[in-house]
């Protein structure tokens, strides 16, 4: 059973919500400012946050920021319809989605549903590991099937299908994609489920330029219906992390008035 923390000020909301998400077969919790969602995901075992930017004590943008610094946690971010640059913002910072007030209590679920897919919840003795240390926290050790050797700490799961030991390098860059790990020249990089299944749709098929409306069905689902420049912004924030000079990337490339390709592959 999935842990969703709701987060908002709105009682009534998150009453309406809890209830909704528990018929769901959901386990949820609650917080109502931003210090207790903070404080909560520090220290309680959640798969998915669900979090308002208007909060007292700790905007949500602040409480995405924070949570980013040491947890990949999936996070659906609430705004008020219109306001496109708390949307872009909040991206920016590692949100996962967003979803604008007011909204369709379906519509939120199916969001949630769809998340859940690519990032199962965790479970005691599985190899799952939210928390964006290039150690791990759950100290498994497994085989890297690219170099032979041993490396300690568990990987990020999600429903990313793939073949057996599927890896994909290009120069210097390099996914491993049943253990969900990127590497740079040898480095860990830290991705969210997003960013991670962007980079994986591209890097799958080099060469091959994507519209920004084929990600966003490849990507986010055909049930996505928001701003399609949120693909602009993913791209923007894998590039900051993959790429050694993003003005002049490597392997996510740009073709104008067309769309995005990735660079080849070894």
């Amino acid at each position: 059973m999935a842990k969703i923390l709701l987060v908002d000020d709105e009682q009534l909301l998150v009453k309406g919500l809890k209830r909704s998400l528990e018929n769901e077969g959901y386990e949820v919790q609650a917080a109502y400012n931003g210090t207790e969602a903070l404080s909560l995901v520090r220290s309680e075992p959640v798969d998915l946050v669900v979090l308002d930017i208007m909060l007292p004590e700790m905007d949500g943008l602040e409480v995405c920021r924070r949570i980013r610094q040491f947890s990949n946690l999936p996070i659906i971010m609430l705004t008020a319809r219109g306001d496109a640059v708390d949307k872009i913002v909040g991206l920016e910072l590692g949100a996962d989605d967003y979803l604008a007030k007011p909204f369709n209590t379906r519509e939120l679920i199916a969001r949630i549903r769809a998340i859940l897919r690519r990032v199962p919840p965790e479970r005691p003795g599985t190899c799952g590991d939210r928390f964006s240390n290039e150690s791990g926290r759950s100290g498994q050790a497994y085989k890297d099937i690219s170099c032979g050797e041993q490396v300690t700490g568990g990987a990020r799961t999600r429903g990313n299908c793939c073949a057996p030991g599927e890896v994909i390098k290009a120069s210097g860059l390099e996914i491993d994609v049943p253990r969900q790990r990127v590497r740079r020249e040898g480095r860990a990089v830290e991705l969210t489920s997003r960013e991670f299944d962007l980079l994986l749709t591209l890097a799958r098929q080099p060469g091959r330029i994507f519209t920004r409306e084929v990600l966003l069905d490849q990507v986010w689902g055909t049930r996505y219906f928001g701003e399609p420049r949120v693909v602009d912004v993913y791209i923007r924030r894998l590039r900051q992390k993959i790429e050694p000079d993003t003005a002049n990337p490597r392997w996510i490339m740009t073709r104008w008035g067309a769309g995005y390709y990735f660079a080849g592959a070894d």
